[in-house]
């Protein structure tokens, strides 16, 4: 496996697989370059891999145009609903790190927002909506013409230093749309198994031959990724 052939799958709009750690999450996400998400990506997604469908956002981005970590929101209201200070996310056993939830959302021309056709539209036309290169202010406008909050798209922020300080998949896979030169958002969902857990390694490599997808694990990810940083110190 070359990397630059899992780059050009992600150019070209093709699921790749990306394994994060064996002291992680040990989980496999399908993973899309947003603005390629179709009606088939989603079908592929619920029916082949089964966990949540959420869509990456850098940190700067996501700051600049307004797009909260939910933690953040929770937080916030925790003096009119107390017992969302009780349920701050401060235990998750695989991450001692901020929760990377952000909103949830459905463009407005969907409508309920959860089929195949509305889940597409939304993660698509959020990147490229997020990444059309217009100014800031006028991105803001779009975002709020364009979609409604909450919604069945489930927003996911990285960390401020993508894969500094956290290693999930929002990071491993916003780093790889980079490196690819898409717009830098990935549209994901975890690999689930038959056994009620997450899809073994070794079952999803299975899946992966047997589909012509490419899987790259989390560490190579870092090491390419340590590379392109050298060339790209603002990220």
């Amino acid at each position: 496996m070359e990397f630059e052939s899992i780059l050009e799958d992600i150019r070209k709009g093709k699921p790749i697989l990306v394994y994060d750690f064996d002291d992680r999450e040990r989980e496999c996400d399908l993973t899309v370059a947003s603005q390629f998400v179709t009606p088939e990506i989603i079908q592929m997604m619920r029916k082949d891999a089964g966990g949540l469908i959420c869509v990456t956002t850098p940190y700067k981005t996501a700051m600049d145009v307004g797009l909260p970590f939910m933690s953040d929101v929770y937080w916030d209201d925790c003096e009119k609903y107390p017992l969302l200070r009780a349920m701050a996310p401060t235990d998750i056993p695989y991450d001692r790190t901020k929760s990377s939830f952000g909103l949830t959302i459905n463009h407005r021309k969907t409508y309920t927002g959860i089929t195949d056709k509305d889940r597409a539209l939304t993660a698509s036309e959020y990147a490229n909506i997020l990444f059309s290169g217009k100014p800031i202010e006028e991105i803001k406008k779009e975002i709020g013409v364009n979609f409604r909050a909450p919604g069945h798209i489930h927003l996911l922020n990285t960390s401020e230093k993508i894969l500094e300080s956290r290693f999930g998949h929002t990071e491993l896979c916003t780093a790889l749309m980079y490196m690819a030169g898409v717009k830098p958002s990935a549209t994901i969902c975890e690999m689930m198994g038959d056994d009620f857990g997450s899809r073994p390694k070794a079952s999803v490599k299975e899946y992966a031959d047997a589909h012509g997808i490419q899987i790259i694990d989390g560490d190579e990810v870092i090491e390419k990724w340590k590379e392109f940083k050298k060339d790209h110190p603002e990220l």
